[in-house]
């Protein structure tokens, strides 16, 4: 272990002594903002971590440099200041603990002028920051879809966006044919049987060209993943297949107007009939609504039973709906939400009035299930959030580098001009962070152990990460950057609703600081 992992570490379990001495005395709401600071913390050091086993790996000169900026700047921000956003940051003093800040800036190293210049210069020449993870499939399964975002996203990518358009049915076809719907379904229900780490790559690749292709596969990972923890042998064997092979496109129908993600007070009901179920009700936020045969459907099928234990999953057949008739279903309407960005699917607001189920929609037939059997998706959906977020990060750093390189300004091009420098080699090495703390994430899931804390950092620290990115290639656009014509202004908007969907950055901070203060790693 490095010094400053050392360094860093310390100071993270004297962050967590302190807040937990706080908490004994108050509580974890009155302490919120030390307790999220905790959380930050101990996801900065969980990246720092991430960052030095990839790092062990690596022997290229990009690579040691990406290392020491990184660890240097990570130290640097413990000492001086760790955003938690725009206007929130946790410092020592916050703890009490100014007297690790001398550590800390002992080790903060790394970061220096001249390291970052030659990171930039090897930018310049060609050299690419590796992604390898030396595993043939791994390697292979990012090659085929790197290839794929490359020829069938990325040359129309913006159109779509500016179009508010759909995306296009054969794209669609073509990644169901690559695998996409079905990469973590069983093999034995016509999926790949891949884990989340594959999931990963996948999602990273295509994020990378939109990230409406790249968050296209997100329902069916979390179509897929309810059915097969919950759902009874025969709705396995109905639905996986046909989600798996895209024939089925699912969408997540949980949130409603006045809840966000206070799912305990949901609204929507579910009443048994003669012939099944019927569901009354409102739904807001939900994505590709319109053009999908499933819901998985969060509704109140006990109303005597208040809060979590009142819900329940029902898999919900619907009609696919056309751009002139988008909600065809009986006892179900639709209205559009426009949005800035994450277009592709669309947004939803869902209305139910007594809207048809058939008997066997209850999820593994057992009511009051529903919250417990979306819980255990959460984990999955968080880590294919944060790797949709290393995807647009990347593309940023795309972006702003071929700019940087082709536009000139007083003789010569931008890049040449430190303070750019200085933001291109900060994007590359923070977007690495990002992804190998994803990867660090999904093995964890894949080993089969709870990861809801690692889950929960990977998500809140890569969507950091897309909006930084995004917010810097735009700066260095310049004013063309805020024209419409330009795919960074795209980025920006879709960089910005990764902090938000899937539980909010203060969302997933709660969830870390509760965990490490229960003592689990």
């Amino acid at each position: 272990m490095s010094v400053a992992l050392t360094a860093a570490e310390l100071y993270a379990a004297a962050a967590r002594d302190a807040v937990r001495a706080r908490i004994e005395a108050s509580s974890l709401d009155a302490e919120q903002h030390a307790a999220h600071g905790l959380a930050w913390i101990e996801t900065a050091v969980e990246a720092l971590r991430a960052l030095e086993a990839w790092g062990a790996r690596q022997t290229g000169e990009a690579e040691a440099l990406v290392v020491s900026i990184g660890t240097g700047e990570t130290l640097a921000q413990l000492a001086g200041g760790l955003p938690m956003g725009q206007n929130e940051f946790a410092r020592p003093g916050d703890f009490g603990l100014e007297s690790h800040v001398p550590a800390l800036l002992a080790a903060a190293k790394g970061n220096t002028p001249e390291n970052r210049a030659a990171l930039v210069a090897l930018l310049r020449d060609g050299v690419t920051v590796s992604d390898a993870l030396d595993d043939e499939l791994l390697d292979s399964v990012r090659d085929q879809y790197r290839r794929f975002t490359d020829a069938r996203i990325l040359p129309h990518a913006h159109g779509w966006h500016l179009a508010n358009a759909l995306i296009p049915d054969d794209v669609i076809a073509e990644m169901a044919a690559l695998g996409t719907f079905g990469v973590c379904i069983a093999e034995e229900f016509g999926g790949l049987g891949l884990g989340k780490l594959v999931m990963c790559i996948v999602t990273e690749e295509l994020s990378r060209g939109w990230i409406g292709t790249g968050s296209l596969g997100t329902r069916s990972e979390i179509a897929g993943e309810l059915i097969m923890q919950g759902g009874t042998e025969a709705q396995k064997a109905h639905w996986l297949p046909r989600i798996a092979s895209g024939e089925i496109l699912p969408t997540a129908v949980f949130t409603e107007p006045d809840t966000g993600s206070d799912m305990a007070s949901l609204q929507t009901r579910a009443a048994r009939t003669e012939h099944g179920w019927e569901i009354t009700g409102a739904k807001n936020w939900i994505t590709h609504a319109a053009r999908t045969d499933l819901m998985t459907l969060m509704a109140r099928t006990l109303p005597d039973v208040k809060g979590y234990a009142g819900l329940s999953m029902l898999l919900v057949p619907k009609p696919r709906g056309s751009e002139d008739d988008p909600f065809p279903a009986v006892g179900m309407t639709g209205s559009e939400i426009e949005v800035l960005g994450y277009r592709g699917m669309r947004e939803y607001a869902l209305q139910f009035d007594a809207m048809a189920a058939p008997e066997d929609a209850l999820l593994g037939g057992e009511e009051g299930q529903g919250f417990k059997q979306l819980m255990r998706t959460f984990e999955g959906a968080r880590i294919q959030t944060a790797a949709r977020a290393v995807g647009v990060a990347r593309r940023a750093i795309e972006l702003g580098l071929s700019y940087a390189m082709d536009r000139k300004q007083f003789g010569q091009p931008l890049i040449a001009f430190p303070r750019v420098g200085d933001k291109l080699a900060m994007m590359v090495t923070d977007m690495v962070m990002a992804r190998e703390l994803t990867y660090f994430a999904a093995r964890a899931k894949d080993s089969g152990k709870r990861c809801d804390i690692e889950a929960g950092m990977a998500k809140l620290h890569a969507a950091r990460v897309a909006w930084a990115n995004a917010d810097a290639a735009l700066q260095i656009h310049g004013g063309n950057g805020y024209a419409l014509e330009y795919e960074i202004s795209r980025v920006l908007c879709d960089a910005r609703i990764l902090n938000i969907f899937e539980g909010a950055a203060e969302i997933q901070a709660q969830v870390i600081a509760r965990g490490k203060l229960q003592d689990r790693n």
